[in-house]
């Protein structure tokens, strides 16, 4: 997870997605090359290490079945997500040999982020809760998760409510107008009704 991430969003969906999965963990940095932390998951001959991370030429979980998922990502994968802003989390790669070195997983996205208090680069960028929540529930189809993923969302669905409730009412005393220009509108927001993944913070 990104230092600034870390810092200053304590409601940001990294920590959220931590506390929907037991066994998961944050680790905050920039450069993870020489991470101790880091490095011990990735020097333990008994996981599997991947970085979700788009690209071209990524297993894409999306494009498999479940033996092709089971077969490439093995017993016991873990799977590091750089936690921060798309320009962050560019840099963090950049600077993290080791990641670089990891095989790369993705998917295939079609729908858009619900985060529309934040700008992404493209409508189909997710926030790193939407993105674990689409990677459990592929796992969970190639049989290699088990786990219930119905309510995963609520967390993050219930913050944008709040936030979108604060901008169309900012009269409202729990309230604290932003420095940033935020245009949101009442119909922008329509409320829908044994893992090893690790935060990577700068």
């Amino acid at each position: 997870m990104h230092p600034k991430e870390y810092k200053y969003e304590k409601n940001g969906t990294g920590r959220m997605t931590k506390l929907q999965l037991e066994n998961s963990e944050i680790i905050v940095g920039v450069d993870f090359t020489e991470n101790k932390r880091v490095n011990e998951i990735l020097n333990n001959k008994a996981n599997s290490s991947f970085l979700l991370y788009p690209g071209k030429e990524n297993f894409n979980l999306s494009l498999r079945n479940g033996a092709e998922i089971n077969s490439f990502m093995g017993t016991n994968p873990c799977i590091f997500v750089l936690d921060g802003t798309w320009p962050c989390a560019r840099k963090m790669l950049k600077l993290s040999t080791n990641l670089q070195q990891l095989q790369r997983v993705s998917f295939d996205n079609e729908i858009k982020s619900k985060f529309i208090i934040k700008q992404q680069p493209e409508s189909l960028c997710l926030s790193t809760i939407e993105s674990v929540h689409t990677v459990l529930n592929l796992l969970n189809k190639g049989e290699l998760e088990q786990c219930e993923t119905e309510g995963f969302l609520l967390p993050f669905e219930k913050m944008l409510e709040y936030q979108v409730e604060c901008i169309l009412n900012p009269h409202n005393n729990s309230y604290r107008p932003s420095t940033k220009k935020v245009i949101v509108t009442k119909d922008m927001y329509k409320k829908d009704t044994n893992r090893n993944i690790i935060f990577e913070k700068e």
